[in-house]
């Protein structure tokens, strides 16, 4: 299924600031590929605000339909006032393989329930609002062997088509190529093989 998803790292998270009677929200957001990667970017969030008064965080590590790959956690907020209205946020957004850290410096007024949840949701909303996104193709890893002369033809059909060439391997023979090829992609690896006469050599489970 393809969908969109932040084009930030995890490394390198989109960032946006809401300021709320004194408290500050320091929203990040980035793309993950899987549970591991999101409990990551609430790792470095501590790491690098370890005197926030807390660091609550929203994720849906999977496609967005996908409710076995979603968490969300308050970090010490009344319960119901953070994680869950920041996922809220994020599940009517369309986007997948996302997660949100909001860090917040408390700044001496209480804001109740109501604006807790409010202020959380809301920097949620303005990452959201200019966060810049790509699209999530699934592909599968295929090897393509190609002997010298048809290797640019090769990989000029392949750009072609969303065939994304992760590795090449030079021998005596010629080249052999790894691909991700997209798992729902209209054209066929067989289109290709046509092209160079057959001298792709593909096996059934590569076409």
């Amino acid at each position: 299924m393809r969908h969109a998803m932040p084009a930030a790292s995890v490394d390198a998270p989109h960032t946006a600031t809401l300021d709320v009677q004194k408290s500050r929200f320091i929203g990040w957001c980035a793309a993950v590929d899987g549970i591991d990667d999101a409990q990551r970017l609430v790792a470095l969030a501590r790491r690098h605000h370890p005197e926030a008064s807390h660091h609550c965080f929203a994720y849906i590590a999977g496609a967005p339909d996908d409710d076995q790959a979603i968490g969300f956690a308050d970090d010490g907020e009344p319960g119901g006032t953070a994680g869950r209205p920041m996922y809220q946020v994020l599940a009517g957004s369309g986007l997948g393989r996302v997660v949100c850290v909001v860090i917040r410096y408390f700044g001496g007024t209480k804001l109740g329930t109501g604006g807790l949840a409010r202020a959380y949701g809301q920097t949620v909303t303005a990452l959201l609002a200019d966060l810049p996104t790509r699209e999530y193709i699934p592909r599968r890893r295929v090897s393509l062997g190609l002997n010298f002369a048809d290797e640019q033809p090769a990989r000029g059909w392949l750009a072609e088509h969303e065939g994304e060439i992760v590795d090449a391997r030079y021998h005596a023979e010629g080249v052999t190529l790894a691909v991700d090829w997209p798992q729902d992609a209209d054209a066929d690896l067989a289109e290709l093989d046509a092209r160079l006469h057959g001298r792709l050599g593909l096996d059934a489970d590569e076409a």
